[in-house]
């Protein structure tokens, strides 16, 4: 099949192009969901640095203040963990699927129970001790993927065995209000529960979807110009000049030397190759002439 050099041209350009847009693609896609992955990640840290700030303030500013008020009823928002608890659910209402949850395998408060798949990163954590955080991907019954991370609770403070040792040695006033069942003999320095923190994804890798679309679209648009630009210069610059030349060798051939129509003006290779066809048909003229006259 004969095909004619925009032809050639246009199927290179198109060859080229097609890798190189899939080139792009590919790499643009991964750099975009790295980016959606480290964006979740950065949300999930904040929310568990917030979490960690609230705990400390109110462990060195609020249980001291209600440590009378314990004797006579047990109030939970001494509980550095409970007032994190509180602090961050009132930010569900805002940005419900953020989500903070402080577990213990054997908590005080029954709420503080982990759920299966929180048990199953606890003991992770427990049996693998050098691990600072455990992280991974969940879905919500509703279809929204999120990113947990967990972070280790261990008992590193002997004040806290006071209420997490044996019942007799815990406020009566705790006892009271949660049982002497639950929340004792925890071990020192071991994995006893987890913090998790869960941030949606969804909204992040939406993000980086649509920004990929829009690069590929704006790619494929520059592309779609650059063609036609490219089109009209070889048909200008290229195409045209050597059909000129075509013809001209063909009336050449034939021996209309007087009809033949030369591209002129430029200082390129085809301009050259006009001037050395146009010097071509003069000599060949000369020569007719002689043989003409020798005729005669």
């Amino acid at each position: 099949m004969k095909l004619s050099l925009a032809i050639k041209f246009n199927l290179v350009f198109i060859a080229v192009f097609a890798i190189g847009l899939t080139a792009i693609g590919v790499v643009a896609d991964r750099v975009l969901q790295q980016q959606a992955l480290n964006e979740t990640r950065h949300d999930a840290d904040v929310l568990l640095s917030a979490a960690a700030a609230m705990q400390n303030y109110t462990a060195q500013h609020i249980t001291p203040l209600l440590a009378t008020q314990i004797r006579y009823s047990f109030v939970p928002e001494s509980v550095p963990a409970y007032s994190a608890i509180e602090m961050l659910n009132s930010l569900q209402s805002a940005f419900p699927n953020f989500s903070y949850k402080s577990t213990m395998l054997n908590p005080t408060n029954p709420r503080d129970r982990p759920t299966d798949w929180e048990n199953e990163v606890i003991a992770h954590l427990h049996d693998h001790p050098e691990l600072k955080e455990a992280t991974g991907e969940r879905r919500t019954p509703g279809g929204d993927q999120l990113m947990f991370l967990a972070h280790p609770s261990r008992i590193t403070d002997t004040t806290c065995m006071k209420c997490h040792s044996t019942p007799s040695a815990a406020p009566s006033t705790m006892l009271d209000k949660y049982g002497p069942a639950n929340g004792f003999g925890w071990p020192m320095n071991d994995v006893i529960g987890a913090e998790f923190v869960s941030v949606p994804m969804s909204e992040s890798i939406a993000r980086g979807h649509a920004v990929w679309r829009s690069l590929m679209l704006s790619l494929t648009a520059v592309f779609a110009v650059v063609l036609v630009v490219l089109n009209a210069m070889v048909h200008f610059l290229v195409t045209r000049r050597l059909q000129m030349l075509s013809r001209a060798a063909g009336e050449v051939s034939l021996g209309r030397l007087s009809d033949v129509e030369l591209p002129a003006g430029g200082s390129d290779e085809i301009a050259s190759l006009a001037v050395s066809f146009g010097r071509m048909r003069t000599s060949l003229v000369t020569a007719f002439d002689i043989l003409e006259e020798r005729q005669e």
